[in-house]
This record gives structure tokens, sequence and C-alpha cells, in this order.
């Protein structure tokens, strides 16, 4: 269908310079490409003069456009939506498709961020420690909310570890976070006993029917392949539920939940910048690094879980 329809083919070189050459996320992709797609549907109805093309869309269709999103959803998906056809000008516009960018004169509606969920440092240890089965499952799930509350990655960047980014010597995992940008985040002792035990199960995770496994993902589900973040955040409902009365917990929460309990412990902004791979702490504070060394110092001395001693660790 991209080959008669013009817009639909704008919207496929796109998604494909996303995936091929940006090689963002799949699930940023998925969203991208979904978003788009469902732009397209109602800018071909407002472009009744032939096929549609990118450069046919204007500002007054992308504000009928905007007002038919406002009245049906949340101010966060409109603003995820415009970001996406934001950039599909964008792109196109630098490489002199389209003249202009006038998804850049949308106002979108401004979003009332409600205080994000925070645990206290018991009610985390609960959640934690909620999975006390003896089933590959549990130990598997217990191995994941530990690293959540322990390194604060995002549910993303947890189902997307690989088995050789996971170093139990040195107790850290190196994620590949947004933006493409790859750093080294520390965890804590109970953390490392908690992956080892996972570890020494992860085979027997594997499909029933004919034995594949996922030979590179670290976190796999009961059929063998790679967890997915859906399966992730239904778990950490669960054991919200379970370990703190929290069914409505989620994975972000373990993630400020780390963050807020180093801030407590003392640990500095910059290094807790470092460790959750935030560009920035603000629009008029630069990015400044951290070295991992430093990081490591920082993480042992203000992260609850982190004092027991990391005889493994080598010094440099």
């Amino acid at each position: 269908m991209s080959g008669q329809d013009p817009l639909a083919a704008e919207i496929d070189r796109f998604i494909l310079h996303l995936s091929e050459e940006k090689r963002s996320p799949a699930h940023t992709v998925d969203a991208y490409r979904s978003d788009l797609h469902q732009f397209a549907l109602f800018a071909r109805d407002k472009l009744t003069r032939g096929p549609a093309r990118l450069a046919d869309v204007d500002i007054f269709v992308l504000r009928s456009w905007l007002g038919s999103l406002a009245r049906t959803l949340a101010a966060s998906s409109v603003q995820r939506k415009v970001a996406a056809v934001r950039a599909l000008f964008r792109y196109h516009q630098k490489r002199g498709h389209v003249s202009k960018n006038p998804a850049a004169e949308l106002a979108t509606p401004k979003l009332r961020r409600p205080l994000p969920t925070l645990l206290d440092v018991d009610a985390a240890r609960e959640v934690v420690e909620a999975p006390r089965s003896e089933e590959p499952r549990a130990i598997r799930d217990r191995a994941m909310l530990e690293l959540l509350y322990s390194s604060g990655l995002r549910v993303s960047e947890l189902t997307g570890l690989d088995l050789a980014e996971v170093d139990l010597h040195q107790t850290t995992v190196r994620v590949l976070g947004k933006g493409n940008k790859e750093r080294v985040v520390p965890f804590g002792a109970p953390c490392r006993e908690a992956l080892e035990r996972y570890l020494s199960i992860r085979s027997l995770l594997r499909n029933a029917k004919t034995g594949e496994q996922d030979p590179r993902a670290f976190f796999l589900s009961t059929r063998g392949r790679r967890i997915g973040v859906r399966e992730v955040q239904t778990l950490v409902h669960r054991y919200g539920a379970l370990g703190a009365g929290r069914a409505d917990l989620h994975p972000h929460a373990m993630r400020h939940t780390c963050a807020t309990h180093m801030l407590g412990g003392g640990a500095d902004l910059r290094a807790i910048q470092e460790m959750l791979g935030h560009a920035s702490l603000s629009t008029t504070q630069r990015y400044t690094h951290v070295s991992i060394e430093h990081l490591m110092k920082v993480y042992d001395q203000a992260h609850p879980l982190a004092h027991a001693s990391r005889t493994g660790r080598t010094s440099k």
C-alpha cells in the first residue's frame, strides 16, 4: 500500500530511519509507527484532492487533528502523538522533502504531572521480597525486582539486558538507555545474590514443546523468550499488592524509589543523574559526567542495600 500512498511511504521511510539509522528501541519505533499511521488516516480524510502527501498537510489540518485528539485522549497521549508528527516533519524537512514544519506551531496541552509513587525503605523491601516460592519463575521475579530497586533501571532497560551486559564480579550492568546512550550502573550485594540464584535456574525457563531458549536475553519468560515490558509491569503490580498493598505499583515507581532513597542517603544529584541516565537535571543545568569510580563510591555510601562489602570488585 505504501507504494500507492505517498504519505504512508513518507512515514515508512521515517520509521526505517528510526529503526536502522538511529537504532531506536523497538517499543519506541512501534509507538511512532502506530501514532503516525493513525495521523495518516485523519489526514487522508481531510486532504481530498488526490493522494495524501506530507507537504499538503498544513496548520489547519493539524489543528483539526489536535482538536479531535484532545476530545478523547489524555494530555500525555496527545503530547506523544504530536511529538511523533513533529519528528516526521523534521526528518523530511532536513532532507528537502517538505519546505516547513507546521507541526512546530502546534500548542499542545500542558501536562499535570502527578507526584510519582514512592515507597519507603520497608515497603520497598517487602515488595522485593514478595516472591517467596522456590519455583523458577518466582526466583526470576525476585531477581528482577531486586535489580529494579537496586539500580533504578527503566523497565525497557531491564527487559533489554543481555547476559553479556551483567557483570556479577564488578556488580554492574551495562544498559542502553534513551537516545541510544550507554551507561554502566552498579547494584548492591543482595541484588547480586538474587541474580546469581536466577542464573542457576535460568536454563529451566524454556519452551516446553521445543526446548528453545533465547541465548542472549538475561531475563526470560516461562517460554524461554526475552521477557516483555508488559509482563514485567504485570508482575510489579502483583508483587506491589502482595508485598505492600499497592496494586497500582509500576516499575517506574521502583526507579523513583531507588533515586529518592539514594538522595535521602546523601547521594549527590549529579551521581543520581548519571546512574539513571538522565540527559539533564533541568533545562538550565548542563549534563555533568560522573566517573564510574566516583559513582561506585557514592552508590556504596548512599544506597540502603549497598552497604555490604564488594570483595569481587577490583579497584582502579
